[in-house]
C-alpha cells in the first residue's frame, strides 16, 4: 500500500469515488488464515475452508419423484389406455424385492427405489385403480418422475466450494452426504473504539459538553451481525500517546482496526495524524454523503478503517464500505449482493451533484404492487433517529441533483444488509 499524497489539512483533495475506494480496499485484502472444525448443525453462517467432495451418489439410488405407479416406459399406451396388473408396493426405505414383467406395474410411494424392471413412474392422481389393476392412459413419457442415482452429485464431485457462506441448504446438503464436521475459515478478529474527549460511556454522569457514545453500540451491532469476534476497546481520549497506544494494542489482536471520529481536519483529530506515523495510509475521503471523511490503511499487520464521528456517517461508511471489506477477509469468494430496487418518491429530495448520496427512505408497498420511498425527516449526519425510522437507502447518484416527487430512485433496503 503507499502512503496517499496529503493536501489541505493532512486529507487528499480528490476524493475517491465509492468504486474506486471499493476497489482499491479489494485489491489490499486477503483472507485471514486458519480454520476451526465444527459439527455440521455448528457450522450455519461461517464459511467454509475446504471444498466439501461427495462420498456417494446424490440421490443415492433411482427413486420415486411422487406417488404413483412404477412400470416399464416402453410399455406405455401409444393410444388409448391399458391396463397393468399391480404386483405389490415399494416403500421409501422399504424397497419392493420383486421384478415387474411385461403388463405389470408396482404402487410406488415418493423417495421409494424404482423396482427393477422399471423406468417411469405415472402419478397416481392419473391411473384409474380398480381392485389389482392400474388403468393408465396416453400422455406420459418414458422416465417420467424419476429421479436417477447421483443425477444431483456425483460420487467424488464437489459438492460445496471452500468460500461459500453456510446457509440451511448448505447444512441439508452437507448432512445428505452423511458429513458430521466441516472445516469452516476462522472468524477475523475486529478491534474498535471511539475516539474523542466529549465522549461519555453508558453509566457514567454526563460532564459539560459531553454525550454518550452510541457509536460503539452501532457498531458492535453491525459486526455482530456480520458474525466476526469482536473486540470492544472502549472511548479513547483525543492525546497523541493514548491514541498511539491504543492503535497498537489494537493491532496487536486484530486483524482488522476500526475507530470512529477523529478524522476530518479538526486541531483534536488526532486519528489521521497517528496513522500517517505508526501505520500506512491507502486514502482519506471518498465522494459520499454523508461520510466524506474516512481513512484506510494498515497499522501493524491489521487492517484499518477511520470512520467519521457522527453517527449516521458510521453506518453509511460501514455498510457500503466495510462490510464489503470484512466480507473479503472472512475468505467469501465473492461479496454478499445487496439487491436494489426501484421505487417512486412520495416527496421532492434536495440534494447538490457531485457526491454520492444515501438519503434515509421509508419504503413501502402501493396498492398496485410497486414500491413507493419518503425521506424520513431531516437528513443529517448526526441525526441517529432518521436512520432508526427508516427501513432502507435511497441511493442517489453522484451526478444527481434534487428531485421532484413521482421520480423513480434507486433504493438499498436495509433487510438486504446484515
Amino acid at each position: 500500500m503507499k502512503h496517499q499524497n496529503a493536501g489541505c489539512g493532512g486529507h487528499d483533495d480528490a476524493a475517491q469515488t465509492l468504486q474506486q475506494a471499493l476497489a482499491r480496499i479489494t485489491a489490499e485484502i486477503s483472507p485471514v488464515e486458519g480454520f476451526e472444525l465444527l459439527a455440521t448443525r455448528d457450522a450455519l453462517d461461517r464459511v467454509l475452508y475446504a471444498p466439501i467432495h461427495s462420498t456417494v451418489d446424490v440421490p443415492a439410488h433411482t427413486n420415486s419423484a411422487m406417488d404413483g405407479y412404477a412400470l416399464a416406459g416402453a410399455q406405455l399406451p401409444g393410444d388409448g389406455s391399458r391396463a397393468f396388473r399391480v404386483i405389490g408396493t415399494a416403500w421409501a426405505g422399504r424397497p419392493f424385492d420383486g421384478t415387474a414383467g411385461e403388463g405389470e406395474c408396482v404402487r410406488i410411494m415418493t423417495g421409494a427405489t424404482v423396482p427393477a424392471g422399471t423406468d417411469t413412474v405415472v402419478m397416481q392422481e392419473q391411473v384409474q385403480r380398480e381392485s389389482d389393476t392400474a388403468i393408465i392412459g396416453t400422455g406420459h413419457k418414458p422416465g417420467q418422475n424419476v429421479r436417477f442415482a447421483g443425477e444431483d452429485l456425483k460420487a467424488g464431485a464437489i459438492a460445496l466450494d471452500a468460500g461459500v457462506l453456510l446457509r440451511p441448504a448448505h447444512l441439508g446438503l452437507i448432512a445428505s452426504l452423511g458429513v458430521g464436521e466441516v472445516r469452516v475459515r476462522r472468524r477475523p478478529r475486529v478491534a474498535f473504539f471511539s475516539t474523542g474527549d466529549e465522549l461519555a460511556s453508558i453509566g457514567e454522569t454526563l460532564g459539560p459538553g459531553q454525550i454518550y457514545d452510541s457509536n460503539r453500540y452501532t457498531l458492535y451491532g453491525m459486526l455482530q451481525r456480520l458474525g466476526v469476534e469482536v473486540i470492544d476497546l472502549g472511548v479513547v481520549r483525543d492525546r497523541r500517546e493514548d491514541l498511539e497506544q491504543a492503535f497498537l494494542a489494537a493491532a496487536a489482536q486484530a486483524d482488522a482496526v476500526i475507530t470512529s471520529g477523529g478524522v476530518s481536519v479538526g486541531e483534536a483529530d488526532f486519528v489521521t495524524e497517528t496513522l500517517d506515523r505508526i501505520g500506512e495510509v491507502g486514502f482519506w475521503t471518498v465522494a459520499i454523503k454523508p461520510g466524506r471523511p474516512i481513512a484506510f490503511g494498515r497499522v501493524g499487520g491489521a487492517l484499518f478503517f477511520g470512520l467519521p464521528g457522527n453517527p449516521v456517517s458510521v453506518m453509511v461508511t460501514f455498510y457500503q464500505l466495510v462490510q464489503p471489506a470484512l466480507q473479503r477477509l472472512k475468505g467469501l469468494t465473492a461479496p454478499e449482493i445487496v439487491p436494489r430496487v426501484t421505487a417512486t418518491l412520495t416527496t421532492p429530495l434536495r440534494k447538490k451533484a457531485g457526491r454520492r448520496e444515501f438519503q434515509r427512505g421509508l419504503l413501502s408497498v402501493a396498492a398496485d404492487g410497486g414500491y413507493r420511498v419518503e425521506a424520513t425527516g431531516r437528513q443529517g449526519s448526526g441525526i441517529l433517529r432518521s436512520m432508526a425510522h427508516a427501513n432502507c437507502f435511497i441511493v442517489l447518484p453522484e451526478d444527481c441533483g434534487s428531485l421532484d416527487a413521482e421520480t423513480e430512485v434507486e433504493v438499498q433496503p436495509f433487510a438486504a444488509l446484515c
